[in-house]
């Protein structure tokens, strides 16, 4: 069964008959969503089954939806959740209730999106909170401390699993300290091979066995001179693949992103070559989609080893109820 090694988005809640035929002809290996796709449930759900019948065949459904800043599903038809800081401040307080907390939120976002076919949330960031770094990411990340980011991650994650969801972790091998928004520059970080490995590459080795991972649109000098890292051969063989030891399905971030250089297919061709299983696109412009899909392979090999791997970690949701959950959130949080 032919699978494109590609993620992409559409342009509002309903598909178009020219986004169905697209899908049903380049068979995408994912679907992302966005606020713009997300009105309410039952909406969202009839949607992602449209992308389905589509492409036919069992496709990781995305979305972000992290707490705070970064959350497509909102008030009131769903709950407002705590940004990643709130549980850093809160483990240097009391570390039990931090655990807790980071679970039970990952845990009730993850039935959440279960209940409408969502299968992955991009989640967790694994990114350091730092002083040197854009505040794109800033209270998105949990602590500036690597051993407080991986506990606090690894939560959020078997919170994710054990609703039935798969955890994306992001943005490796580390975005934290970089000081532009990749949405619409390139960063550029001059640390030492030295100073990321103890740094921004631990949280990503500590939680390598996670089924994806989101590269980061950053330029690392001392890694690689010319190439971010979502572009970069030496980085994401040398650095993500053996270095952190991340073996699951890796994914660019959004290559519509500013912070790379050329033309969709050309920056499409550039993470494939590098590494990347699956090229990642979010506007939904139908025009780009269709230069991904013309430049990505066939999801075969490794690549689709990683991606079949990743759907196999899928777990049967636990049961929960819902109000005692969020009940004993907001207490641990208050």
């Amino acid at each position: 069964m032919t699978i494109r090694a590609m993620i992409c988005g559409s342009a509002g809640p309903v598909l178009t008959a020219q986004e169905i035929s697209f899908f049903k002809e380049s068979r995408p290996a994912g679907y992302i969503l966005f606020a713009r796709n997300c009105e309410n449930a039952d909406q969202i759900k009839k949607l992602v089954r449209s992308f389905r019948d589509a492409v036919d065949h069992d496709a990781l459904i995305l979305i972000d939806q992290e707490g705070g800043r970064v959350q497509r599903l909102v008030p009131p038809a769903w709950p407002r959740y705590p940004t990643a800081r709130i549980f850093g401040a809160l483990y240097d307080r009391d570390q039990e209730a931090a655990l807790d907390a980071v679970w039970l939120a990952a845990n009730l976002i993850g039935h959440d999106l279960a209940e409408l076919g969502i299968n992955m949330d991009c989640l967790p960031v694994l990114d350091l909170d730092s002083d040197e770094g854009h505040d794109v990411i800033g209270d998105r990340a949990y602590h500036s401390d690597p051993a407080i980011v991986s506990t606090l991650g690894r939560k959020a994650c078997e919170g994710l699993l054990a609703a039935g969801v798969l955890p994306v972790i992001k943005h490796i091998p580390g975005h934290g300290r970089a000081g532009a928004d990749s949405h619409l520059n390139l960063p550029v970080v001059d640390a030492a091979k030295t100073d990321l490995a103890l740094n921004e590459f631990a949280p990503f080795h500590d939680l390598a066995d996670m089924p994806a991972a989101m590269t980061a649109h950053v330029l690392y000098t001392s890694l690689d001179e010319k190439r971010p890292a979502t572009i970069s051969l030496a980085i994401i063989q040398q650095v993500i693949r053996k270095q952190i030891g991340f073996g699951g399905l890796l994914m660019s971030d959004d290559v519509s992103m500013g912070a790379l250089d050329g033309t969709i297919a050309e920056r499409t061709i550039a993470l494939i070559e590098a590494g990347c299983d699956v090229a990642l696109h979010c506007n939904g412009d139908l025009a780009e989609m269709e230069q991904v899909a013309r430049n990505v392979p066939k999801l075969e090999n490794v690549a689709r080893n990683r991606f079949e791997q990743a759907l196999a970690m899928r777990q049967v949701p636990n049961k929960i109820d819902r109000q005692d959950a969020m009940d004993r959130l907001q207490k641990r949080i208050a």
